[in-house]
């Protein structure tokens, strides 16, 4: 998967915006302003914000694609993508979960 495809599927949600966050693209839930993936810091790797329990799924079901972030951003669910070994059919679903999570936050 590239960069660009994983950007194709974030902005695909109704109410998701790109900005940028630390130097690198954030996908955001506008109504919110709640960032819920991110692309970088190389071209490589991209994040999303999950839940533990989603975290844990995800990694168990596609453990060359899903890591968990280091220290505490990881154990609360901030998992790495490596872009590389993604496929649409695992990102899709992350990043559906990623959204729905972020949308459900308060400002």
């Amino acid at each position: 998967m590239t960069a660009a495809q994983f950007r194709k599927i974030a902005l695909s949600f109704s109410g998701a915006v790109e900005k940028s966050h630390m130097a690198h693209p954030d996908f955001r839930v506008a109504a919110n302003g709640r960032i819920f993936a991110t692309l970088g810091p190389d071209a490589n790797r991209a994040m999303v914000t999950l839940s533990p329990p989603e975290q844990s799924w995800f990694i168990r079901s596609e453990p060359n694609m899903f890591s968990p972030a280091a220290g505490a951003w990881g154990a609360r669910g901030s998992t790495q993508i490596s872009l590389r070994d993604a496929k649409v059919a695992a990102i899709r679903p992350a990043l559906t979960a990623a959204f729905e999570g972020a949308a459900a936050k308060k400002k």
